[in-house]
C-alpha cells in the first residue's frame, strides 16, 4: 500500500512533469538556435573548398538569411521558434486567467510542432562520412598534408602513389604524430559523406500514436450526448445543470470533463463528481476548479445514473454556456422536468478520470483542508461517510475549511450538519473534526439559527495557525501516517506542504496531496 501511495502521488505530479518537460525544451531550444545562428554565420565566412559537401553555404559571403529562409531546416526551424514562443508565453498564469481561449488553441499548435520537427531534418544537414576505413580519424595523407605542413627530404619529392600500407624505411625520420606502433596511418582516399537517414520520426511516432489512441478511445467513450434534465440559476452567478447517463459509474473523489461544442469546438473543463449515495433524490454540493470556473456537482443515483455540476459564471466558456441554457429566461430559478425540456444545447461527458482525493478514505488519519469554494472535491468523500463508514480505513478525519464570506458555508452547510448528527447517533462523535475559519465578519449572523446549530461552535474568526494545528494533530496522532489533502489557494497549499515536510517530535508522518486544474 505504501509503494502505490508513492506511485500515486507520483502519477499525480503529471502537470508538474509536463511543465518541466516544457520548461527544458524551451531552455536546450534557446542553446540550439543560438549554435545554428552561429554555424550559419560560420558557413558564409570560413567557407572552404576542401570540403564542399560539408558546406551548408554554396559560396563565400553568401547571405546567412538565406540559409535561415530558405532551406527546409531553416525554414521549418524558424516556424518552430516561432510556434514554441506561442505556446510558451500563452502558457502563462496571466494569459490563462485573462483569456483562456488563447492558451487552449495555442497549444494545441504542439501537432504542428511535431509535424515540423520530423521535417526539420529532412534537408541533409546533418552528415557523416561513409569511408572511415579507407579514410580513419587522424590519418596521414601523403600527397596532400605532408607536401602541406612538413619538410619532405628529397627522396620524397615525387608524387606518392594513392595508396599504400608499408611502413616507412627505418633510416628515414618519421614526424612524431604520424608514428602508431611503427606504422603510419595512411589515407587511401579523400573522405566522403553522406546526410543521415531522418530518424525523428522514429522516436515521435510511438507517443504521437499512443496519444492518439488515447484521444480515440476518449472520443468513442463520450461521443453520446448526455440528457440535460433541469437547469436552475442560484444567485451569486451559479447555474446548477442536472443531466443523465447510461452506465455511468464514478467512485468518490473523482472526476469528469464537460465539452459542449456551441460553446467552443476543442474547448473542455473538468468537474469533480460527488457519486456515493444510492438515493433518487439529488444533494448538490460545490465544486471548484483553479483558474476558470466554479461549480457544484450533485450526486448520481444508481437506477438512473443521474448527476449534477453548478457552475459559477467567471469566464468566457461560463458565460457562453450559462447563455446557451438559460436563453430567453429572466428567472433566477427555472426547474424544468423532463416531458417539459425544451430544447438544450449538447453535452458531452469524458470520464470518470481519477484524482488525489480518492486517497483520502485510505488513510487511517487524514486532514482535508479547503479555501473557499474548493470545499467541493470533499463533498464526495463526506457524503460517502454519510452513507457509512465502517467500510473504509480512516477512523479520524480533520475538515478544515476557510472562507471569506459566510454565505459560502451554506453550500456545504446541510451536509455537514448530517453527517454530525449521524455520527453522534452512532457514538462516534469524534470521527470528524470539523473547524470552520471565517475571514470577513460581514453578515455572520445569518449563519446563526437552530438549522446550523451544529455549525456554530465550530465556526472561528480569523485565519488557521497552521503550524500549532499541525502540531496538535501530530501529538493526537503519535506515530501515524496522515494524508493531507487541500484544495485551495496557492499559498495555502505551499505553507501546507512545507508543513507536511517538516519533522516533528511525535513520530507522525504527512504525506501531502494536491488537486490542481489550473
Amino acid at each position: 500500500i505504501c509503494q502505490f501511495r508513492k506511485t500515486r502521488r507520483l502519477l499525480d505530479k503529471s502537470k508538474t512533469f509536463h511543465v518541466t518537460c516544457g520548461v527544458t525544451i524551451c531552455i536546450f531550444s534557446v542553446l540550439h538556435v543560438a549554435a545554428h545562428l552561429v554555424n550559419a554565420l560560420n558557413f558564409s565566412e570560413n567557407y572552404s573548398e576542401d570540403f564542399l559537401s560539408l558546406n551548408a553555404a554554396n559560396y563565400r559571403g553568401e547571405d546567412p538569411r538565406k540559409l535561415l529562409f530558405a532551406t527546409v531546416p531553416g525554414l521549418t526551424g524558424v516556424v518552430m521558434v516561432l510556434v514554441l514562443f506561442l505556446m510558451c508565453t500563452a502558457s502563462t498564469y496571466a494569459i490563462r486567467v485573462s483569456n483562456y481561449d488563447i492558451f487552449w488553441y495555442t497549444h494545441n499548435l504542439f501537432f504542428v510542432f511535431y509535424m515540423l520537427l520530423m521535417l526539420h531534418v529532412s534537408g541533409g544537414v546533418l552528415k557523416y562520412q561513409t569511408n572511415l576505413e579507407e579514410h580513419p580519424p587522424g590519418c596521414f595523407n601523403p600527397n596532400k598534408t605532408l607536401r602541406q605542413n612538413m619538410t619532405v627530404p628529397k627522396v620524397f619529392e615525387e608524387p606518392f602513389p594513392d595508396y599504400t600500407t608499408e611502413p616507412f624505411p627505418e633510416d628515414l625520420p618519421v614526424p612524431e604524430p604520424f608514428v602508431q606502433n611503427n606504422f603510419m596511418r595512411i589515407c587511401s582516399e579523400e573522405p566522403k559523406f553522406q546526410s543521415h537517414f531522418p530518424e525523428t520520426w522514429f522516436w515521435i511516432s510511438g507517443p504521437l500514436c499512443l496519444y492518439c489512441v488515447e484521444r480515440l478511445y476518449r472520443y468513442i467513450r463520450s461521443n453520446k450526448p448526455v440528457t440535460i434534465t433541469s437547469v436552475i440559476s442560484h444567485p451569486s452567478n451559479v447555474l446548477e445543470v442536472r443531466m443523465m447517463k447510461n452506465n455511468f459509474k464514478a467512485r468518490p473523489g473523482q472526476y469528469v470533463i464537460l465539452h459542449c461544442p456551441r460553446v467552443s469546438a476543442l474547448e473542455s473543463h473538468p468537474f469533480t463528481l460527488t457519486m456515493v449515495r444510492n438515493t433518487n433524490f439529488f444533494l448538490y454540493f460545490p465544486f471548484y476548479l483553479h483558474f476558470y470556473c466554479h461549480k457544484h456537482v450533485s450526486c448520481p443515483t444508481d437506477t438512473k445514473a443521474t448527476f449534477g455540476v453548478h457552475l459559477k459564471v467567471v469566464g468566457d466558456w461560463t458565460e457562453r454556456f450559462r447563455d446557451l441554457l438559460l436563453l430567453h429566461s429572466n428567472q433566477d430559478t427555472e426547474i424544468l422536468p423532463i416531458f417539459q425540456q425544451r430544447r438544450y444545447p449538447k453535452l458531452y461527458v469524458d470520464g470518470p478520470f481519477g484524482s488525489p482525493f480518492e486517497e483520502s478514505l485510505n488513510y487511517e488519519v487524514s486532514l482535508c483542508v479547503a479555501g473557499g469554494i474548493g470545499v467541493t472535491p470533499f463533498a464526495s468523500v463526506l457524503n460517502t461517510l454519510l452513507d457509512g463508514w465502517q467500510c473504509y480505513k480512516l477512523r479520524r478525519l480533520y475538515f478544515i475549511w476557510v472562507c471569506r464570506d459566510i454565505e459560502s458555508f451554506r453550500w456545504f452547510a446541510d451536509l455537514l450538519c448530517m453527517l454530525h448528527n449521524k455520527l453522534w447517533q452512532e457514538n462516534r462523535p469524534d470521527y470528524i473534526n470539523i473547524q470552520l475559519y471565517l475571514s470577513q465578519t460581514d453578515g455572520i449572523q445569518k449563519i446563526i439559527g437552530e438549522k446550523y446549530q451544529a455549525l456554530n461552535s465550530r465556526l472561528l474568526i480569523g485565519r488557521p495557525r497552521w503550524k500549532l494545528l499541525f502540531d496538535e494533530i501530530a501529538k493526537c496522532n503519535r506515530r501515524k501516517t496522515i494524508g493531507v489533502f487541500c484544495c485551495g489557494p496557492n499559498k495555502i497549499s505551499k505553507i501546507l506542504h512545507k508543513l507536511s515536510n517538516s519533522s516533528n517530535s511525535y513520530g507522525t508522518r504527512f504525506e501531502y496531496n494536491k488537486e490542481s486544474f489550473s
